[in-house]
C-alpha cells in the first residue's frame, strides 16, 4: 500500500504523465530564463545538483559548464527519458540521473548549486519549499560549512483585486482561472494595483505558513470578485549588475464567493493564509475580503451596509 507522502505526491502531480514534461519543453519563457540563470550561475569545474530533475534539460544547461551534475528524479518514466535525452545531447554524460526521492537524497559530496523547480504559483501544490528547508538541514548535517547557492534564489508574491469574467459562452462559472503574463485579457478589469504579500529567501530558514492582511484603494470601479495571485521566481542575482534573472509563472485568479461592488476610492481589505505546498482549496478557505471598516461613504455604506468578511464556499 501507498504511505501518507506517496499519496500526496501522487496527488500533488510528482506522477503527472510524461507528456505533460514535455510540453514543458515548450514553454519558452520558462525555458530561456532557466538558461540564462543557469548560465549565470554556474561556474566552470562546479558540482550542481537537481532536485526533481523531470526531463533532464536544466541539468544538460548546468553541464555544459558544471564538471557534474547529480539529477535526481523520483518518476520512473522521467528517469528513463532523462536519461534516454541526455544521452543525445552534448555533455550529457557529466549528468548522472538517479532514481530517489528528493526528500531524502543527499549527493556523495558537496556542490555548489542547487536547482529545484518544483514551484506552483503562490508556492501551492508543490513542496518547493519543503525540499529545500528538508535538503538545507540533512546538507548541514553531513558536510557543514556553508550552504549551496539555491535556484531560485527568491521568491516575491503579489496579490491583486479583480473583476474577471465568469461567462462561458453563456454558461456562468466562477472557476479557478491560470492566464499567461504577456496577454492581456478582455475579460479581466484590474481593480487596484498589486500589493506583495511575501518574500521567501532561500539563502536563509522559510517558513512555511504565508499569512497576511493587507488593504487595497481601489483605482477603477467595478465588481469586486476574484483575487489575481502573482509568483515572480528570482532566478539568480546577478550581483555586478545590480538586477536578476527572473521567471514569472501565470497569473492565478481565484474567485470570491461573495463579490461586491466597488468604487474609484474605496478601500477594501484582504486576509488569508495557507502553508507552502498546500492545496488551492485550503487557500480558498481562508480568503477574507471586505470594505474598509471606516470607509465613510454613504453611497458605500448604502451599497455595503457593514464591513463584513467574504468568504470562501
Amino acid at each position: 500500500m501507498l504511505n501518507e507522502r506517496e499519496i500526496e505526491s501522487c496527488y500533488l502531480g510528482q506522477f503527472i504523465p510524461v507528456h505533460y514534461h514535455h510540453n514543458m519543453l515548450m514553454d519558452q519563457n520558462r525555458m530561456n530564463a532557466f538558461q540564462a540563470a543557469i548560465a549565470h550561475a554556474v561556474r566552470p569545474g562546479m558540482k550542481v545538483l537537481e532536485l526533481g530533475g523531470g526531463t533532464g534539460v536544466l541539468s544538460y544547461f548546468a553541464a555544459q559548464q558544471a564538471s557534474k551534475v547529480y539529477c535526481v528524479e523520483f518518476n520512473p518514466d522521467l528517469v528513463l527519458e532523462a536519461r534516454r535525452f541526455l544521452a543525445m545531447n552534448p555533455n550529457g554524460h557529466k549528468v548522472e540521473v538517479i532514481h530517489a526521492d528528493a526528500f531524502d537524497y543527499l549527493p556523495p559530496e558537496p556542490v555548489d548549486v542547487v536547482i529545484c523547480e518544483m514551484i506552483h504559483v503562490a508556492m501551492l501544490r508543490e513542496k518547493q519549499v519543503a525540499v529545500i528547508e528538508a535538503f538545507k538541514a540533512r546538507y548541514l548535517a553531513r558536510f557543514g560549512g556553508a550552504l549551496p547557492v539555491f535556484m531560485p534564489e527568491a521568491v516575491v508574491m503579489a496579490v491583486q483585486p479583480l473583476q474577471q469574467d465568469y461567462a462561458f459562452n453563456g454558461f456562468y462559472a466562477p472557476i479557478v482561472q491560470f492566464h499567461e503574463t504577456s496577454v492581456a485579457y478582455p475579460g479581466t478589469l484590474e481593480l487596484a494595483a498589486p500589493a506583495v504579500y511575501s518574500v521567501l529567501d532561500f539563502a536563509g530558514p522559510v517558513d512555511s505558513l504565508i499569512a497576511w492582511r493587507g488593504s487595497f484603494e481601489v483605482k477603477q470601479g467595478g465588481r469586486f470578485n476574484a483575487l489575481r495571485f502573482v509568483t515572480r521566481n528570482l532566478l539568480s542575482i546577478v550581483q555586478e549588475q545590480g538586477s536578476t534573472i527572473d521567471w514569472l509563472n501565470h497569473y492565478m485568479s481565484v474567485p470570491l464567493a461573495r463579490p461586491f461592488e466597488v468604487v474609484a476610492g474605496d478601500v477594501v481589505e484582504v486576509a488569508f493564509e495557507y502553508r507552502a505546498g498546500g492545496s488551492i482549496p485550503s487557500l480558498q478557505a481562508s480568503l477574507r475580503a471586505s470594505l474598509a471598516s471606516d470607509v465613510a461613504n454613504d453611497s458605500v455604506q448604502a451599497r455595503q451596509p457593514a464591513a463584513r468578511a467574504v468568504e470562501f464556499a
